[in-house]
């Protein structure tokens, strides 16, 4: 036996359980959670893993890998009758070595040594498929030494669509102005048919643009809101299925009663949908509603429970609802309503969205060493909630948990998820690994510099399964855990403190399991150590001045020297300097203030020192404005300090706009100085029934902060109007009237709603005023007619407004004459 054969054996052998005398020797599957099916032993070869798979050949880490598809079977329908054709299923998987292919139908191994069955390449090809002996959920294995897969599940189907029935169809008498349906009755079929309705002959099909029409592609039946005398015709049911293949019933005839005044109805919902739809996240779902009435009813849609779905198109109008790409967002109740001038119906159903099942997390290829423990996971999202089962090499799993990892638990492990919509697969690899400790890919650092007074970190990390001892030794001092070395380290790393010259030589890490040693040598080099001598000065500064900081450093000279900054624990990018050590700050900016650090820093260790930058400057944007207390001309602010950027605040300025112009003004206020402890203020002068928003800045000794954000949007409250309509004058006009013109009044002196003009006039050298109320407020003239008014009467006239709170003051009276005699206008 060779001596890697012999290790191997030994290893295998200790791996077993111990019997105590009488046990029986103990059975793969009493190992927990995962069945062990019987395995052949494979060898191996110093640093080659060896990874055995039952009643196979032996699977090579680093060199073989297991199957991986890269095209899976779809479902299909073919057509039936179709006698010399063939049917294709895609496979294709990705393997080394190359993969070997097996295909199942229905869980059972398709024949591939019959002529009707084809392999080429992992594609299976059926050639003359038989409904009786073909129909089926066909499934495609991948196989190489590392493991098997197999592949989601496809589903032959075969199409066929039979001629109706030759019999006669009685036909219908029909009263005008009522509604009727013709039933389609199809025939067998498969898959779904699409259906048409045409009349007397082919191809005059029905205009669906016809609103009195309408065929359910549900039921296929053609339904008709409002019979007319030209209706009378022969009707035939047309089917298609999407596989070229179509056929047409034996016609349906409507004949009519026509009577002397055709009665008028309100409409009666005749084509209902589901009351409860289930429709896929994703897919396009159609709802279907219409009616019987006179005049034709109009069908119109709306979402009960929340906003009707953008894609459902700008009118949601007509008998079919159609919603594409279904979001969980669209669930909920649809109500049809269906109207004409005699009234309305309606019906209500719910849309309730479901998912094809979708990957949170998929599994993971793992390679891990023998005697470890493994639990995978995966994680599935669907609707209804999918279940999840695992599979390895092909074969069911009760748990994917897997104890003490053996080399025959390596191969190829799939997670299953599966709805009532679909099933997916996700699929990893597993690799057990078993190999004497080995450092070539990894060895201890050649030549490791550390510090004096500092410590150092040395790594140990062989590759080696199971786990090995780990040990170090300095020379050949085998070193222990004291205030100065800690070696024994889970991860194998060895720390060494308060670093001198004496630590300097030779350190070797020894690593040794079931199967061999092996060690691995470094250097420690001491170092002086690296140490500020110029630290960074606090400094306190203006925005916009320059500053700079200093910092300068000692280090060992066999090594080189760099430094960097952080402000406030971010790294600075000073990619540009000459790396002196100092920083120089030019225009400081507030956001520059803060904590800097200069680190100086070797390949073996660092020193650091800080300073902190006070930048002062105006003071920052007031925060939390409210308005308060609205009134007709006032209303108040609140708001919070905000930072005062180390210079105190002296004052605050109040800012606001209207829609009567877009730019900031500054208002008037109560107090007008705002001193700079307030947090509140009255603005005043505010124009009744306006809209404002306003701002708050302060300011200190080195200028302007930035303004608050802008308060929400306040109407101030209505108040009578305070001034008169301008521009008051008149005459001309037909003969018996007296035209009086003004200039509307503007939106702002209207000051409430409910706005309108009270004209006031009278004969000159009369005392009683007449007065008239114009009650809207873009009108800009009255005319008084009078068939007994002489021409050219000077009359003395006066306007004022009025709204909802109040009326204003008259204006001026002004004086207008009636028409002329003989002025037409």
């Amino acid at each position: 036996m060779a001596p890697t054969d012999r290790v191997l054996s030994e290893y295998l052998r200790q791996q077993k359980p111990k019997k105590e005398e009488g046990d029986e020797e103990p059975s793969w599957k009493d190992r927990p959670l995962v069945n062990r099916p019987q395995g052949r032993a494979g060898c191996f070869y110093n640093v080659i893993i060896v990874i055995l798979v039952p009643g196979g050949d032996v699977c090579v880490a680093g060199h073989d890998s297991g199957p991986v598809f890269e095209e899976q079977p779809s479902s299909l329908i073919y057509p039936e009758g179709l006698t010399e054709g063939k049917v294709t299923l895609s496979c294709q998987a990705r393997a080394n070595p190359a993969a070997a292919y097996r295909w199942l139908v229905n869980g059972t191994a398709v024949p591939l040594n019959l002529d009707r069955y084809s392999l080429v390449a992992g594609t299976l090809v059926i050639s003359s498929p038989d409904p009786i002996r073909d129909t089926g959920s066909y499934q495609c294995l991948a196989i190489n030494r590392c493991g098997t897969i197999i592949s989601r599940a496809a589903n032959l189907k075969f199409g066929y669509l039979h001629d109706f029935p030759p019999d006669g169809r009685s036909p219908q008498t029909i009263t005008e102005g009522q509604g009727t349906f013709l039933a389609c009755q199809p025939p067998p079929h498969y898959p779904a048919l699409s259906y048409r309705w045409f009349l007397n002959e082919f191809p005059n099909f029905i205009r669906k643009d016809d609103g009195r029409w309408f065929v359910s592609q549900v039921t296929g039946n053609l339904y008709l809101a409002k019979a007319e005398p030209n209706d009378t015709a022969n009707y035939f049911c047309f089917t298609t299925i999407n596989m070229e293949v179509s056929t047409k019933s034996t016609f349906s005839k409507i004949c009519f009663f026509i009577p002397a005044n055709p009665r008028k109805s309100a409409p009666t919902i005749k084509v209902r949908f589901l009351a409860d739809t289930y429709a896929l996240a994703g897919h396009t779902t159609q709802l279907e509603c219409f009616a019987y009435g006179n005049p034709v009813p109009k069908v119109r849609w709306r979402k009960v429970d929340g906003l009707m779905p953008s894609k459902a198109g700008p009118t949601v109008e007509g008998p079919t609802l159609t919603l594409p790409e279904l979001s969980f967002d669209d669930e909920g109740i649809y109500e049809c309503e269906a109207y004409n001038s005699e009234g309305r119906d309606t019906y209500q159903g719910r849309i309730n969205v479901q998912a094809q099942p979708e990957w949170l997390q998929v599994m993971t290829d793992s390679e891990v060493e023998i005697s470890s423990d493994l639990q995978w996971s995966c994680v599935a999202a669907g609707k209804p909630r999918p279940s999840v089962r695992w599979l390895r090499n092909g074969q069911p799993l009760i748990h994917l948990r897997i104890i003490n990892l053996a080399l025959e638990d390596s191969g190829m492990y799939q997670c299953v998820a599966e709805n009532k919509h679909g099933t997916i697969y996700s699929t990893a690899e597993l690799r057990v690994q078993v190999q004497a400790p080995d450092f070539r890919l990894n060895p201890v650092r050649k030549l490791i510099p550390a510090a004096r007074g500092g410590q150092v970190m040395i790594d140990c990390r062989p590759r080696a399964a199971p786990k090995p001892s780990l040990f170090w030794s300095r020379g050949t001092e085998l070193l222990t855990n004291s205030s100065r070395y800690f070696p024994i380290t889970p991860d194998g790393i060895l720390w060494i403190y308060n670093i001198s010259r004496a630590d300097e030589g030779k350190y070797t890490c020894f690593a040794e399991n079931y199967l061999g040693k092996a060690n691995s040598t470094g250097h420690l080099s001491v170092r002086d150590a690296t140490k500020i001598t110029l630290a960074p000065s606090n400094a306190d500064i203006n925005q916009g001045e320059n500053v700079t900081l200093q910092c300068h450093a000692s280090h060992d000279a066999a090594m080189d020297l760099t430094f960097t900054w952080s402000l406030n624990g971010v790294l600075l990018d000073l990619e540009n300097s000459e790396n002196t050590g100092d920083l120089l700050i030019v225009r400081a900016q507030l956001s520059q203030a803060g904590t800097y650090v200069c680190t100086a820093q070797t390949v073996v260790d660092s020193a650091a020192a800080s300073a902190k930058l006070v930048v002062r400057g105006p003071p920052g944007p007031p925060g939390g404005l409210l308005v308060k207390n609205v009134a007709e001309t006032s209303v108040e602010l609140r708001w919070s300090r905000g930072y005062d950027n180390h210079s105190p605040i002296g004052k605050y300025v109040i800012m606001g706009r209207s829609p009567l112009s877009s730019e900031w003004r500054k208002m008037r206020t109560d107090p007008v100085n705002i001193e700079g402890n307030a947090e509140s203020a009255r603005v005043t002068g505010l124009i009744p029934w306006t809209d404002y928003e306003f701002q708050v800045i302060a300011s200190n000794i080195l200028g302007s902060g930035e303004p608050s954000m802008p308060s929400h949007i306040v109407r101030t409250l209505q108040a009578a109007p305070t001034v008169a309509p301008s521009g008051l004058g008149g005459g001309g006009g037909d003969r018996d009237e007296l035209i009086v013109t003004w200039t509307p009044m503007a939106r702002e002196y209207q000051n409430g709603d409910g706005f309108g003009y009270i004209l006031g006039f009278r004969k000159k050298d009369t005392s009683s005023w007449t007065e008239v109320r114009v009650p809207r407020v873009e009108s800009s003239r009255h005319v008084y007619y009078n068939s007994s008014l002489a021409a050219y009467t000077p009359f003395e006239v006066k306007i004022k407004a009025y709204n909802r709170k109040g009326e204003g003051p008259f204006s001026q009276v002004a004086v207008v004459h009636s028409a002329e005699e003989g002025e037409y206008r």
